[in-house]
């Protein structure tokens, strides 16, 4: 499969050659929804944690005496249906993390990678470089190219000035071709690869 390459001025610079094991497949909606909720899961911090009935500093000794007051039969004001007692039930600190095989998040990388090439939302530019760090000027070569919500992937390094022009701009991420994930790919309408990035992909999954 060839794909265009543009450069961020706007002007054509050729083609690249891409493997269809990495860009042709046919992107099945089952693996990204799983690898998303693998990354989800564990980003979540999991320090959600409520005070129970052993946790509550309140006196243990019996409300009232057992029997002869017409109420319910109660021993500590910590009990979960008092006004100030514990949670009953409550979430406690735990790992939301959960395993999945290497070979089917490597497998889901490139489904994502694919899907965005079937939807026409793949764009490979030239080179992620800029001359200066002016994010008036790389806003304005992202509005001829029509980039306005996209993940841009660069090589190994990214490049200095690139890097801090963009970081001003809404809604663009900028990552190296290592930070490449599934759940960036899909929660931004565009994915910008550059020739180093589509270079380094292809030796990944070589």
């Amino acid at each position: 499969m060839d794909i265009e390459v543009t450069k961020l001025d706007g002007a054509k610079s050729g083609k690249v050659s891409v493997s269809d094991a990495i860009f042709g497949l046919e992107p099945r909606q089952d693996i990204l929804q799983r690898m998303v909720r693998y990354q989800r899961a564990k980003a979540r911090q999991g320090t959600h944690q409520t005070q129970g009935r052993s946790d509550v500093d309140r006196t243990g000794a019996r409300l009232y005496r057992q029997k002869g007051t017409g109420n319910a039969r109660h021993h500590a004001a910590s009990a979960p249906q008092f006004r100030g007692g514990g949670k009953a039930h409550g979430p406690q600190s735990r790992d939301h993390s959960h395993d999945l095989p290497k070979k089917f998040r490597a497998l889901a990388l490139r489904h994502a990678i694919s899907a965005k090439v079937k939807d026409g939302t793949l764009v490979v530019l030239d080179d992620l470089a800029a001359k200066e760090p002016k994010t008036a000027a790389l806003r304005g070569q992202f509005g001829k190219l029509g980039i306005s919500n996209a993940l841009m992937i660069g090589g190994a390094e990214l490049d200095a000035n690139f890097k801090l022009a963009a970081q001003n701009i809404p809604n663009i991420d900028v990552l190296p071709v290592q930070g490449i994930n599934v759940y960036d790919i899909l929660r931004r309408n565009t994915l910008v690869l550059s020739k180093a990035a589509v270079d380094a992909l292809e030796e990944r999954f070589k």
